[in-house]
C-alpha cells in the first residue's frame, strides 16, 4: 500500500474512533474528579505499556496543569511510576501485585483508582481494582470496546469502539487530555 493512502486510512478510522467516545461518561468523569478534589482525596492512576504512560501523563497533568495557581490542588499519583517499587514486587511476589501493594499503602475509602487498560484484562489492573472495591475506593476503568474484566470490576467503565490498540490509545489520550484540560481551562476550578 501507499504509505499516504496509509497514512489516510488510519487517520480516517482513528477520528471515527473518537467521535464515538461517549460524552456523558466522560462528563461524569470529570464530575468525579471535582467531588475527589474537593474531598481532598487521593487519585491513583494505573496501567501497563502505553496505558503506563497514559496513567503517568494523566498524573502529569491533574498535579501541575491543572493544580499549580489553582485554588484547589487535585492529589494524584500514578503506580506506574515507581520503577524500584515496581521492580521489587515483581521479582519477590509477583508483577500481578505491583499496584495492588502499592494501594495497600496509601488508599484510603473515598480516594479514586483509575485505570487505563486497552484489553481490559491485565491482573495487576484486576487486582487492583478488586481490592479498590472492597476498600471503599471509587473505581474507573478506561478500556477499549471489550472492556474485558475490567468493565466488571470498575463502577464507572468509558470503553473506547474499537479493538485497535492503536485507536485505544489515541481515545484514552483524547479522554486524558479532556479530563485535565477541562480543569485547565474553565472556570469550574
Amino acid at each position: 500500500m501507499d504509505v499516504e493512502k496509509y497514512i489516510d486510512k488510519y487517520k480516517i478510522s482513528s477520528l471515527e474512533v473518537l467521535e464515538t467516545l461517549p460524552n456523558k461518561a466522560i462528563a461524569e468523569l470529570i464530575n468525579i474528579l471535582a467531588s475527589v478534589r474537593r474531598g481532598q482525596h487521593q487519585i491513583f492512576l494505573c496501567g501497563n505499556g502505553g496505558s503506563a504512560a497514559s496513567a503517568s501523563h494523566l498524573a502529569n497533568d491533574l498535579g501541575k496543569g491543572a493544580s499549580v495557581g489553582q485554588p484547589s490542588r487535585f492529589r494524584v499519583l500514578s503506580l506506574t511510576d515507581n520503577l524500584s517499587w515496581i521492580t521489587s514486587l515483581a521479582n519477590d511476589s509477583s508483577y500481578d501485585l505491583i499496584f495492588l501493594e502499592q494501594l495497600k499503602n496509601y488508599a484510603q475509602p473515598k480516594d479514586l483508582l483509575l485505570a487505563f487498560s486497552g484489553s481490559g484484562n491485565s491482573p495487576n489492573v484486576l487486582e487492583a481494582m478488586k481490592w479498590a472495591n472492597l476498600n471503599g475506593l471509587v473505581t474507573v476503568g478506561i478500556t477499549g470496546s471489550s472492556g474485558g474484566q475490567l468493565s466488571k470490576y470498575a463502577k464507572h467503565v468509558i470503553a473506547v469502539n474499537s479493538s485497535h490498540m492503536g485507536h485505544i490509545e489515541e481515545a484514552h489520550f483524547l479522554i486524558l487530555h479532556l479530563l485535565s484540560y477541562y480543569f485547565m481551562e474553565t472556570s469550574n476550578h
